[in-house]
């Protein structure tokens, strides 16, 4: 095993989630693959990189449905590293990103929690 190539992430509709992801955070289009089946094969990952992407699959179900925007029960689930912190964070905030504090120093480096459209929470963190 090299590494892990996805992480799901379970949004109410494609096309809201995938306008977030690249207009707004500015994430690249890696694949947009109708199913057949009413579903689609939908990955996004930070442009310019090579590393893990987020497939964005449409909740089916109520279960799936009521774990949009709470995948991680409120917790900081995802990470989202820059090598620019101050530009992204103004870039993000420009975008109409919503951060839930002001940004931190700490010893592990500069960071700042946002949420997704969904209310997923994220660290925009710039490793020390």
């Amino acid at each position: 095993m090299s590494h892990i190539a996805l992480v799901t992430l379970v949004v109410r509709d494609y096309d809201e989630a995938l306008a977030f992801y690249t207009d707004t955070l500015g994430f690249e289009l890696v694949e947009d693959t109708d199913r057949g089946d009413g579903s689609r094969w939908v990955v996004v990952r930070p442009r310019g990189t090579q590393g893990t992407g987020l497939l964005l699959a449409r909740a089916k179900g109520e279960q799936q449905g009521a774990s949009v925007g709470a995948q991680t029960g409120g917790r900081v689930g995802f990470f989202l590293h820059t090598e620019d912190f101050a530009a992204d964070h103004a870039r993000m905030l420009a975008a109409g990103v919503r951060f839930l504090e002001e940004p931190r120093h700490e010893v592990y480096g500069s960071v700042a929690v946002f949420e997704d459209l969904y209310g997923n929470r994220w660290d925009l963190l710039q490793p020390a």
